[in-house]
């Protein structure tokens, strides 16, 4: 165990401790603030749109172009979703050349069907369905642009059949080899169960917001918020609902300084391999010194035997005096120079120590942030027990919560860091890389150690070292943040 004897495992509480999210905002620490745009390299303006606000925002858009082409509302709709709704793109575009964005957009056909009845020599009334097989008369068939026509019933059967598939703005003819999308006023006209209209509504929305540059759904359990941001970046956006963490670009959980391709290779990585790397790496350790037993039971990495007193780290067993702020070489990875002239097995084999080198501290750090809420709920309840004995109030041991959050918030980024450094090519670049990588990895091991001893830690020494930790995070993300 750690130098912490006598820990408790107390659950902690999310409503209780608001900290529902290990990425705090800035303003969750107490630390000075100015223009964030120009000083916060994930500054990040969104704002956050119920689903009435969203539909106007879309139907301005479609009314803009209907009334500035001149053209009905569902060809609007289907030009905007082809095109990323952008309307003065559209609108230059369809003024060049009307018919070739039409049939990119595929709402017209490059060559016309011949319909059933076109070439008749005598006018009919009547015309076999090629779904069905039954004459009917010609009222009673629909075709679209590209003249394919099928009575009403087969058109609302094939509906059917593709919104309950989830299929709704890709609807296309039922022709073989057609491209042309059946039309939204179409698809309305001829669905006459209300719970179906209701449906393919409903999965026609999420389409168009999936198809806006500057919209993204919350990706939050039953949450109905979505984000609009003007810029499609991959910075982190908080859903006022639900308070989900995420980020803009991709959807998924943010994830500076790695950029969202990046970090979509490590997690199929860590999928794949994950269970490779849980069984190599133990959750216990011996002693480096005196080789008992140690299970961690902190989130700080600066381990203290609780037989011998030895300092040491938990990830690489080294004397933790080595692990200062000058010499911090537990987060490199030193590759082998000569492993492209070593065989095949010899390179799988250093392929997968590098994988299990940072999927390790990837893990760990993951863990500690675990770990860390019981440290939070330890303190809560340590001030807690000061108050009540009137040894001052919750204001005087704030500071004591800044510091959890900000720690969280440092050790979020970290974890991110190292599928950033995996996947990064050797050079400067990740020598720069690695350097300001231990920096932080150092100040957050020492911040984390004193949080842990916030009993016998000084105030002003603590609130130091947020600082120290809090800025060599913002210089790593200035300098390597995605964009």
């Amino acid at each position: 165990m750690s130098g912490d004897e006598g820990d408790s495992d107390m659950e902690y509480s999310d409503q209780e401790c608001g900290y529902d999210d290990y990425y705090n905002n800035a303003e969750d620490c107490d630390i000075e603030t100015v223009d964030a745009s120009k000083t916060d390299p994930e500054y990040f303006v969104f704002e956050c749109l119920s689903v009435e606000e969203v539909e106007r925002l879309l139907n301005e858009s479609v009314e803009a172009l209907s009334t500035s082409l001149q053209i009905i509302p569902s060809l609007a709709k289907a030009l905007l979703h082809s095109h990323g709704w952008a309307v003065d793109e559209i609108c230059e575009k369809y003024r060049v050349d009307s018919s070739r964005l039409l049939v990119a957009s595929n709402i017209k056909p490059v060559h016309l069907a011949d319909s059933p009845w076109c070439h008749s020599s005598s006018p009919r009334t009547s015309s076999l369905c090629p779904v069905c097989a039954i004459s009917q008369s010609l009222d009673k068939f629909r075709n679209l642009t590209c003249g394919h026509a099928f009575c009403r019933d087969c058109w609302a059967m094939h509906f059917e059949v593709k919104i309950m598939q989830g299929v709704s703005t890709g609807i296309g003819c039922m022709a073989q080899d057609c491209e042309v999308l059946v039309p939204e006023d179409m698809i309305l006209d001829l669905l006459t169960r209300l719970n179906l209209r209701e449906k393919y509504q409903q999965f026609a929305f999420q389409d168009y917001v999936k198809s806006h540059p500057e919209l993204r759904f919350c990706p939050g359990p039953n949450c109905q918020v979505v984000v609009r941001a003007k810029e499609a970046a991959a910075k982190r956006s908080v859903c006022s609902s639900c308070k989900t963490s995420f980020c803009f670009r991709c959807g998924t959980d943010y994830h500076a300084p790695t950029d969202c391709s990046t970090i979509k290779k490590w997690l199929t990585k860590c999928a794949d391999d994950s269970e490779t790397a849980n069984y190599i790496s133990a959750h216990t350790k011996d002693c480096p010194r005196c080789h008992i037993c140690i299970e961690k039971n902190g989130g700080c990495n600066h381990m203290q035997c609780y037989n011998c007193k030895h300092d040491f780290c938990w990830m690489c067993l080294g004397d933790w005096k080595n692990h200062g702020s000058e010499y911090y070489e537990c987060s490199r990875y030193k590759e082998n120079p000569n492993i492209a002239h070593e065989s095949v097995n010899a390179q799988a084999r250093e392929a997968l120590k590098k994988y299990l080198h940072y999927y390790e501290r990837w893990e760990n750090h993951s863990k500690s942030l675990k770990l860390e809420e019981q440290t939070l709920q330890k303190i809560m309840d340590r001030i807690n027990a000061k108050v009540m004995r009137s040894s001052g109030t919750w204001i005087d041991w704030q500071y004591l919560l800044d510091a959890a959050a900000l720690l969280a918030k440092c050790r979020y980024t970290l974890q991110y860091t190292y599928p950033y450094a995996y996947h990064m090519e050797s050079g400067s670049r990740k020598v720069l890389f690695e350097y300001q990588q231990a920096q932080l990895e150092a100040e957050i091991e020492n911040l984390s150690w004193k949080i842990e001893r916030a009993e016998t830690t000084d105030r002003g020494d603590l609130e130091n070292q947020m600082d120290i930790a809090e800025k060599r995070r913002s210089t790593l993300l200035k300098d390597f943040l995605a964009v």
